[in-house]
């Protein structure tokens, strides 16, 4: 398994528990004040995108290893980063907090569902790849890793809510700073492979976050969702937790080449969701321009 088998997983329950920092009891009663919006992205997350993402796996025919790679990381749910963007472009962050305690509690069954679903499917019977699944031992771990250090982080804030909001930003930088490091440090074991797994991954990563973001965007503003609510479900929907992704792929199921689609999709998330954002604030401006409101008005 080698050290970052050791440490990845430490550093993902220390993210983790920066997530539970951040949560209090309402956050899953909000659900019941707005079970629309709720319902709307947690559909959109867990059932749409996964069916998406299968079908752009095969459509550019993905090697089955990096397929289910992909596959991985779309079962993933999202994470802090999903909340910044949303707040820095306008969005209902605490609907962002709440989509995000709610589906990483529904992760620990849908994602190893997921997975190993399309490992049955990508891995032919008999080849060196059809053992790498998600058995019960694993799911478990998969549970430990996700589900305890956000419920410790809770608990702490509980009884310390001033820790927990002097705690917030350092784990916050510490997330960043972690999923940079396990990007190179995936991308640096594959090197010898990187131009070819690059390839392979960055149009399909690219292609999956252009409709994930725009499905998590239009799918709730066609159902007469908010703008405010439908930013946080288009950063919702969109940005995946790739640490927990990366972190499954090495340290449990032990496959640095499954690790690829998430590190290529961490790089590219960035810069798909900060042209999201301007595009939604670029069209929102347009729409509240005072030519625009004028003409309305004169009409």
């Amino acid at each position: 398994m080698g050290i970052a088998g050791v440490l990845l997983p430490f550093a993902l329950g220390i993210i983790m528990f920066g997530l539970g920092l951040g949560l209090v009891p309402a956050d899953f009663r909000r659900v019941l004040s707005h079970p629309k919006v709720t319902l709307v992205a947690l559909s959109c997350q867990v059932v749409l995108l996964p069916v998406i993402c299968f079908g752009l796996v095969l459509a550019f025919g993905l090697p089955p290893v990096l397929a289910v790679g992909m596959m991985l990381l779309v079962a993933s749910p999202g994470g802090t980063t999903a909340n910044l963007f949303s707040h820095l472009y306008g969005g209902d962050v605490a609907l962002n907090v709440t989509l995000t305690a709610v589906n990483s509690m529904i992760s620990v069954v849908t994602l190893p569902l997921v997975f190993n679903l399309s490992a049955a499917h990508f891995f032919a019977s008999g080849s060196e790849n059809a053992e790498l699944g998600l058995q019960f031992t694993k799911t478990l771990q998969v549970f430990a890793i996700v589900l305890i250090p956000v419920l410790a982080g809770m608990y702490v804030r509980s009884r310390a809510p001033q820790f927990a909001l002097r705690t917030d930003r350092p784990v916050r930088i510490f997330s960043v700073v972690v999923l940079a490091l396990i990007i190179v440090g995936a991308l640096v074991q594959e090197r010898e492979n990187l131009a070819e797994y690059l390839a392979a991954t960055g149009p399909v990563s690219l292609a999956l976050l252009v409709v994930s973001l725009g499905v998590g965007y239009w799918i709730p503003r066609l159902l007469r969702v908010g703008r405010r609510q439908a930013i946080a479900c288009c950063m919702e929907v969109g940005l995946h937790n790739t640490t927990l992704a990366i972190t499954i792929a090495l340290s449990i199921v032990g496959s640095t080449e499954m690790a690829v689609p998430g590190a290529t999709y961490g790089v590219l998330m960035y810069f798909a969701a900060a042209g999201a954002g301007w595009l939604l604030r670029r069209g929102h401006a347009r729409t509240t321009s005072p030519a625009t409101t004028t003409g309305s008005e004169n009409a």
